[in-house]
């Protein structure tokens, strides 16, 4: 593991031990050279994915990018970073799971979207907008009727039923 302040490859390990979701392994290390301490995260990675672009384009996937744009749908809202991390995890397993190597954007982003439903509404609407290009106000409230469930159609006055 190389060293993030001076680069030298030969740091050392002082403690493993297992992340607070159990899905990576947290290790301390420290570095002979500079005397640096710093911490790394080990995952399990069943299989190299691709994502496949609107464009045609193919990509690796990218863990840390997914995480970033959820976290910034999630930005100011109460919601516990370790929560966080567990769905980004249960996100890229079930990616992984799926028994492809190449998986469409468009499931990717699907996805995420289903997990932050469940989470965050307000986060789930941040992340529609980017994801789904909203380009106007309108298309904020399109997607916000289509969130709320159909007004049932009753009395007017609860008193006459």
């Amino acid at each position: 593991m190389r060293c993030p302040f001076c680069g030298d490859t030969s740091s050392q390990v002082k403690d493993s031990r297992p992340a607070e979701d159990h899905s990576a392994i947290r290790r301390r290390r420290f570095c002979p050279e500079c005397g640096a301490r710093f911490t790394t995260f080990e995952r399990v990675q069943l299989r190299e994915l691709t994502v496949l672009k609107k464009n045609g384009r193919r990509v690796p996937f990218d863990r840390d990018k997914m995480a970033h744009s959820i976290h910034m749908a999630v930005r100011k809202r109460a919601i516990e970073p370790e929560r966080i991390e567990r769905m980004v995890s249960a996100i890229v397993r079930q990616l992984e799971s799926q028994g492809e190597t190449e998986i469409a954007s468009d499931r990717i982003g699907e996805t995420v979207m289903q997990a932050l439903a469940g989470i965050d509404t307000v986060a789930y609407v941040r992340f529609a907008s980017v994801y789904r290009n909203f380009s106007d106000a309108s298309d904020f409230e399109t997607f916000v009727q289509e969130l709320r469930p159909p007004q049932v159609e009753g009395p007017e006055n609860p008193d006459d039923a």
